[in-house]
């Protein structure tokens, strides 16, 4: 058998885990733990593991796209509640590697992970739209009745804050997601906001002043001030973009690139059983771009 590779558990289970680290001990394998899923960006860059053992109980539809983003090579093994078919079905449509299902027996461990450690070392696959994505949790919201003031303390909250997923560290979005009740309906964004300051007879189609009139100090004077003064009175479904387009979560990555080009957007949505669960900017795709001629 191969010894020494390093083994991570992330269970709230102190009991059950502090039994699978011995058990993982005296099989030979180097073993960390951590009790909570906030744990694993750190765990992942201190101890590097080979192998993660992920708890039921923890949320693998948010772990397991930042555990395949941050460490591609590392296999996820989930620990399964032996009548939880449907949330073992979730996380190997997430990238779960395997299940195991509790009480575990030493042997039968020993077993998979000397089959897993035998295994040929394949060459690291072109992620999925979920592995990807910010989950929406990660995004600030808003509700279209929302006023504009709203929607700004919303935007200005959200771009000041710093975002960190474990995958990456960067200042927070220019965009905050609008809602109508449970449905995403479109996206606030500054660009918005300075679309909407713009008086009509300049965004009119066959309303633009003469040319003199729009090059005049005179004619532009408070003109700013009295838009921003009026953008009060409206609400933030008057202004915001559209819905952004939609993938499926496991839709490739050319996809993805297709449909920002096709429609000529910023961001599009993923989705998994009809239901909006992130969010793919521009941003996540040039990381990926970057990661792969860069190193």
């Amino acid at each position: 058998m191969l010894t020494g590779l390093h083994m991570a558990i992330v269970d709230g289970d102190i009991p059950f885990r502090d039994h699978l680290a011995k058990m993982l001990t005296d099989l030979g394998y180097t073993v960390h733990c951590a009790d909570t899923g906030a744990q694993v960006p750190e765990l992942l860059h201190s101890a590097a593991p080979e192998i993660l053992f992920l708890g039921a109980g923890l949320d693998a539809q948010e772990l397991l796209p930042k555990i395949r983003f941050a460490a591609p090579g590392c296999k996820v093994i989930v620990l399964a509640d032996g009548d939880d078919v449907s949330a073992v079905h979730r996380a190997w449509e997430l990238g779960a590697f395997d299940y195991l299902c509790k009480p575990l027996d030493v042997d039968a461990l020993a077993i998979r992970l000397r089959e897993i450690a035998a295994l040929p070392v394949e060459e690291e696959r072109e992620k999925l739209a979920f592995e990807i994505m910010i989950p929406i949790q990660h995004y600030t919201c808003v509700q279209a009745s929302c006023t504009i003031r709203e929607g700004i303390e919303q935007l200005k909250r959200a771009s000041e804050n710093f975002v960190s997923l474990g995958l990456m560290m960067e200042v927070g979005h220019r965009a905050v997601l609008v809602f109508d009740g449970e449905e995403m309906v479109g996206v606030l964004t500054m660009r918005n906001l300075i679309q909407a300051i713009r008086p009509g007879y300049i965004t009119a189609p066959s309303g633009l002043p003469p040319r003199s009139m729009r090059h005049s100090p005179v004619f532009w004077a408070g003109v700013f001030t009295s838009q921003v003064k009026e953008l009060e009175a409206k609400c933030v479904a008057e202004i915001m973009n559209p819905r952004p387009p939609v993938v499926h979560c496991r839709a490739n990555l050319m996809q993805v690139a297709q449909l920002l080009c096709e429609e000529n957007r910023r961001r599009v949505v993923v989705e998994q059983d009809g239901k909006a669960i992130g969010v793919i900017r521009e941003q996540e795709l040039f990381a990926q771009i970057s990661r792969q001629l860069l190193g």
